[in-house]
């Protein structure tokens, strides 16, 4: 199973997010090797050619070490930065802590960077959540999803579609941590149904799933009288 996520990440310590506060659309996208490799320095970064952003605007930045233009592309303004990270984000995004790829380029705003990656699973997520957070670095999910498994069935768990969607959702918005980070009320609101048929649908998966973990339906011994 692997789940796609798409999340916002908020620091002081974030590279990128003044220069964003600097340009007319107030946004970019990059492609980093943060989560690949320790000595990830290196972004490349998209401008819309709008925003009219020089070589020698960008390094006017404290932590633009070295600025090259690489042309044009699909409209938008191409610059390899070599950047100066900070040690609280270098530690934080350590590779061999957690692995992730990235589906789509790195939104950066000045409230912060926009990610869609690819995990193995929730655990792995919850994972790069908790180490980012143990340096101050808040995370926001956005959205969590399963990716469908590549023999195009349902589940192998013999889970409905709206199981499988509701126990996702669930999972990925915190309903089955100690304390639990959402409710039943706001799991429905968010699938658009009432708060019993959310109660259902998680219930009717959670046995669905204990039934196959099992092998079997439980049987139920009569005690001796």
């Amino acid at each position: 199973m692997t789940l796609t996520t798409e999340f916002v990440i908020r620091s002081p310590s974030l590279p990128l997010v003044t220069l964003a506060d600097s340009v007319p659309s107030s946004q970019f996208e990059c492609v980093h090797g943060l989560c690949r490799e320790r000595t990830a320095r290196v972004f490349t970064v998209y401008f819309d050619s709008t925003d009219d952003v020089s070589e020698d605007d960008l390094s006017t930045f404290d932590e633009v070490v070295e600025t090259t233009p690489l042309g044009h592309a699909s409209g938008k303004d191409v610059y390899q930065l070599t950047i100066e990270l900070e040690d609280v984000v270098a530690d934080a995004f350590a590779p061999e802590r957690f692995t992730a790829s990235q589906v789509e380029p790195t939104v950066v705003t000045p409230d912060g960077w926009y990610e869609k990656k690819l995990f193995q699973n929730y655990s792995a997520f919850n994972g790069m959540r908790t180490r980012c957070e143990e340096y101050g670095i808040g995370v926001e999910l956005v959205s969590i999803s399963q990716n469908p498994p590549e023999d195009d069935t349902s589940s192998q768990y013999g889970l409905t579609d709206r199981q499988q969607e509701a126990l996702t959702l669930a999972i990925g918005r915190g309903y089955y941590e100690s304390p639990r980070q959402v409710s039943s009320e706001e799991l429905a609101e968010e699938m658009g149904i009432s708060q019993p048929s959310m109660s259902g649908l998680l219930r009717r998966g959670e046995r669905q799933l204990i039934t196959s973990a099992l092998g079997s339906q439980p049987q139920i011994n009569t005690l001796p009288k």
